[in-house]
C-alpha cells in the first residue's frame, strides 16, 4: 500500500474526530500546541508533517495510533490515479 494513502486515511479520521468533538482547526491546534497550518496539513494527509505533530494532535483528541492490517483502498481513494 502506498504510504501516502495511510496518511490520507489518518487525516480523514482526525478531521472526523475533531468535527465530532465540535472543535475548530484553531481549537485543535491550541490544544495540541502546534500552528493551525500544521493541523490543516495533517488533515490533508501531508507526508512531510512530523510524527511528533501527528502524535500531539492524536493526544489532544484523546486518541492513540493503532497498527492494523491494511485494507484495500476504496474506489474513491484511488480516483484519479490512472488519469
Amino acid at each position: 500500500m502506498d504510504y501516502s494513502l495511510v496518511t490520507t486515511r489518518l487525516g480523514v479520521q482526525i478531521r472526523q474526530r475533531r468535527s465530532n468533538r465540535g472543535l475548530t482547526q484553531a481549537n485543535l491546534a491550541a490544544l495540541a500546541g502546534i500552528p493551525r497550518q500544521k493541523v490543516i496539513a495533517i488533515e490533508k494527509g501531508d507526508v512531510s508533517v512530523s510524527m511528533a505533530a501527528y502524535a500531539r494532535v492524536l493526544g489532544a483528541l484523546d486518541c492513540e495510533l493503532a497498527v492494523i492490517p491494511a485494507a484495500m483502498p476504496t474506489l474513491d481513494e484511488i480516483e484519479g490515479v490512472f488519469d
